[in-house]
């Protein structure tokens, strides 16, 4: 458990922020609240009762002063391609473990590009995307890989009931639209490379109790940049389901509304996982409730795993890389249901 341990939390009074916050409470930490703008840390740390310390990523100083005395930083401040590596820096500098949530397919691919070798060199632990998309799914290849050291595919098929976007989602989105110019990303070959087609849709059949869908295959996803980081595996796919990819993208859909006392909404959802090798194939599932809720204890039990030194790995790895997958599953029993064949 925490212990005590501070933890900073960059980007704080966000949507996922405040999940993170809450985790790392419930998980005996102590959260450093970290953002740029001044009055709503101070409404935060009214409500929390945590120091709140105002940072940006513009002001590097101010980032070293926000992460002074943490044992840890975790970064949920999107747009990742702004903010990931000014406070990774900070992290290096402060020589502390960084993690962020961050689903950004560049911005995760920038950090592996841009960070690798100085991490590894300072024995630095950096662990993007670790989060509902890229960090669960590449955990959940992981597990299903099992004894296997390379497959020649991995397919992600996410089944939502629905995907109300939150104002961060809709920002990095449109940040990501910017950088790719038109193209959609997929991950073939053993290469990110983009397409200018439109994706195809298809029928995936989901384990019970979804079953059959339809789903925009090469709807790709933070997992086609932590899975093949570690694994050897040429064709990496991901697929979602068509009415959460319609919400997403559609101006109208509103933000996630609270139901519960937690502040989670009522979204659930299921993470079928296929890897094949040969005629050969692996399955894992995971199955939970709100993708924006499930992210905090995701993240806040990768925090406590590298404080208490349960890693594998140093440098910038992924989740499957860096922690015992199946265990690391097996921990969130209270927040998803997993099981793989």
């Amino acid at each position: 458990m925490g212990s005590g341990l501070t933890v900073a939390v960059f980007g704080t009074y966000g949507h996922t922020g405040r999940f993170v916050v809450a985790e790392l409470r419930e998980r005996g930490f102590v959260p450093v609240l970290a953002g740029r703008d001044a009055e709503k840390l101070q409404l935060l740390a009214a409500e929390t009762g945590f120091e709140a310390r105002q940072a940006s990523a513009e002001d590097p100083a101010s980032l070293d002063r926000a992460l002074a005395g943490a044992a840890a930083v975790i970064n949920c401040a999107g747009p990742f391609a702004l903010t990931a590596a000014p406070v990774i820096e900070a992290a290096l500098r402060a020589g502390i473990p960084y993690l962020d949530v961050a689903a950004e397919i560049e911005a995760n691919a920038d950090t592996f590009t841009d960070f690798a070798d100085r991490a590894r060199a300072a024995g630095a632990v950096i662990v993007p995307a670790m989060a509902f998309y890229g960090g669960l799914g590449d955990l959940l290849v992981t597990a299903a890989m099992g004894d296997w050291t390379a497959a020649d595919e991995a397919n992600v098929a996410y089944a939502l009931s629905s995907w109300h976007p939150t104002a961060g989602t809709r920002g990095s989105g449109a940040v990501s639209r910017e950088r790719r110019g038109g193209g959609r990303p997929v991950y073939t070959k053993g290469q990110l490379r983009y397409r200018h087609d439109a994706p195809p849709t298809l029928e995936w059949s989901f384990p019970e109790p979804v079953g059959p869908r339809s789903v925009i295959g090469e709807f790709t996803m933070a997992d086609v940049v932590t899975v093949p980081s570690h694994l050897a595996i040429p064709e990496v796919r991901t697929y979602m389901t068509v009415e959460a990819a319609k919400d997403v993208v559609a101006p109208e859909t509103p933000a996630p509304a609270a139901v519960d006392a937690h502040g989670r909404s009522a979204q659930t959802f299921l993470v079928d996982v296929v890897v094949r090798s040969g005629n050969a194939e692996r399955r894992a599932v995971a199955t939970g409730r709100d993708i924006y809720a499930v992210t905090a204890p995701l993240v806040v039990e990768a925090v406590d795993r590298v404080l208490s030194g349960r890693t594998k790995a140093v440098g910038v790895v992924s989740a499957g890389e860096v922690f015992d997958a199946p265990d690391f599953l097996g921990a969130l029993s209270s927040h998803l249901r997993f099981w793989h064949s």
